[in-house]
């Protein structure tokens, strides 16, 4: 088995790893990274030649993974592996990336239709062979039909973590870390720096922060990525026992339909169900004005405030000190969101003016922190070789110096380009 690394390396953003079974060629992940600064061109993984790959495997929708497959099908014909959730979610999210940077990439729609007809729905522990080798998919606990990947070549065999959430969230399921002795892991180290303030810490602080903001007759803005982020807020708030209005905008309103279309993913279909019939949907500008006539709460994406409906509520919400805004998200280098975080100002007309809504911000990552991590790796059954992949140099460096000082396990920072042969 050889494991080449195509994305990645170092880095958050276009994940993709080719993994040669003896012949039989699979490629984990295929996504884009985003141009820094802002509106840079998005940078792909390392160019593959489709002919030379047998089956794609999607762990999840998040473009960072998912982004640059259907750059695969201009003149490639391979079968694309993944959950049904995931290929729904991950059409709707390549399809508004090209809307929003229009002729940025190297494909179209036409390559996003030849991508779902050759897309292969299966579950988890669903066994696939090709030739001398076998992957399966297990529950990531990071979003919706999100897995990792187990595959197995003549007594060699790969876990791949893809994004990986131990704990769950309100709406998912813990990860399915019953994986077995294994050779090889390919590990994300996006937040093996740090952890995250404890989930039930964050809950009540944005709770608190929402009654504090409707006492004063204000509008609370949450700005929050459209796939599960804004459902889990919504999650927290109703279920608290928020009596208030809570208004969804968005593309969060299409995933909504995604979510509640495979109930068998979800921790708790009938809490969601109930959740989403008391939020209120909001689907265009005359109904967006009307909703903030009154005190309420409004959940819309970009959860970076790069686009989408968010410009719109930042606009009106930011200019009054009656009113919050709460921040969910992680927030990238050179977004709207992060400039607000660190100086409290927002561009409007090309200026930049000081806000005077409330701002606050509350950690709910769908990622691993740095205990859950290490606890994942401390329970690896054999002696496997690790890699350190998706996250900033320092910390895939540190990660994996970490992991074989504590546990004596070989570990390295993945490499752009560079090959492992188990």
């Amino acid at each position: 088995m050889e494991i080449k690394v195509l994305g990645a390396a170092g880095e958050v953003g276009r994940s993709a790893f080719q993994v040669n079974c003896d012949g039989t060629n699979f490629l984990l992940d295929y996504g884009v990274m985003f141009g820094k600064p802002r509106g840079a061109p998005p940078t792909y993984p390392l160019h593959v030649k489709p002919r030379d790959i047998d089956s794609v495997i999607i762990t999840h929708a998040h473009l960072d993974h998912s982004g640059c497959v259907p750059s695969l099908f201009v003149s490639g014909n391979c079968n694309v592996y993944g959950t049904a959730p995931t290929f729904d979610l991950s059409k709707l999210l390549i399809q508004d990336m090209i809307k929003i940077e229009k002729n940025s990439h190297s494909f179209g729609v036409p390559e996003i239709d030849n991508m779902m007809a050759k897309s292969k729905i299966i579950g988890f522990k669903e066994k696939i062979t090709r030739g001398n080798a076998s992957f399966e998919l297990r529950s990531s606990g990071h979003v919706i039909g999100g897995s990792t990947v187990l595959v197995e070549s003549k007594n060699k065999k790969l876990f791949y973590t893809g994004d990986i959430n131990l704990r769950g969230s309100r709406l998912l399921p813990p990860a399915d870390l019953d994986i077995g002795e294994m050779d090889m892991v390919i590990t994300e180290s996006t937040y093996s720096q740090e952890n995250q303030m404890p989930r039930k810490e964050s809950e009540k602080g944005l709770i608190d922060f929402a009654n504090e903001v409707i006492d004063r007759k204000g509008t609370l803005f949450i700005p929050s990525f459209s796939v599960e982020r804004s459902q889990e807020v919504a999650s927290v708030l109703i279920n608290s026992g928020f009596n208030h209005k809570i208004i969804m905008d968005g593309m969060a309103l299409k995933v909504n339909e995604v979510l509640l279309k495979y109930p068998e993913y979800l921790r708790n279909p009938e809490i969601f169900k109930d959740v989403i019939e008391k939020v209120v949907s909001v689907r265009d500008h005359n109904e967006r004005k009307r909703a903030l006539s009154e005190p309420c709460v409004v959940i819309s994406p970009a959860g970076m405030l790069v686009g989408g409906n968010a410009v719109y509520y930042l606009q009106e919400l930011s200019f009054n000190d009656k009113n919050g805004i709460a921040l969910v998200s992680y927030q990238g280098e050179g977004t709207p969101g992060k400039k607000l975080l660190d100086t409290g100002k927002v561009q409007t007309r090309g200026k930049d003016l000081n806000v005077k809504a409330e701002v606050k911000q509350f950690q709910f990552s769908g990622h691993a922190d740095r205990d859950s991590l290490f606890e994942m790796i401390k329970n690896l059954k054999g002696n496997p070789k690790i890699m350190t992949v998706h996250g900033d140099d320092e910390s895939c460096t540190r990660f994996a110096e970490e992991i074989h000082e504590r546990f004596g396990f070989e570990a390295h920072a993945a490499k752009l380009d560079e090959k492992i042969t188990l």
